[in-house]
């Protein structure tokens, strides 16, 4: 089903369609500079940042 471009685009249709894309790149990003940081508990919010992005492209492409 098309969607009739003479009717405009809700907000909750956009956030619906970006938001999960955008939360995953932002944590991606966080993950990469707190790589870059330091060590210790940076190493850690890096390691977690960067493993939710994975666990859930695992998670969908086993779905």
């Amino acid at each position: 089903m098309s969607r009739d471009p003479s009717v405009p685009v809700r907000g909750g249709d956009v956030r619906r369609v970006f938001g999960m894309p955008l939360l995953l790149a932002l944590l991606s990003l966080l993950g990469l500079v707190s790589a870059l940081l330091g060590d210790g508990a940076w190493d850690a919010l890096s390691w977690l940042a960067l493993g939710i992005p994975v666990a859930v492209a695992l998670r969908c492409s086993f779905k």
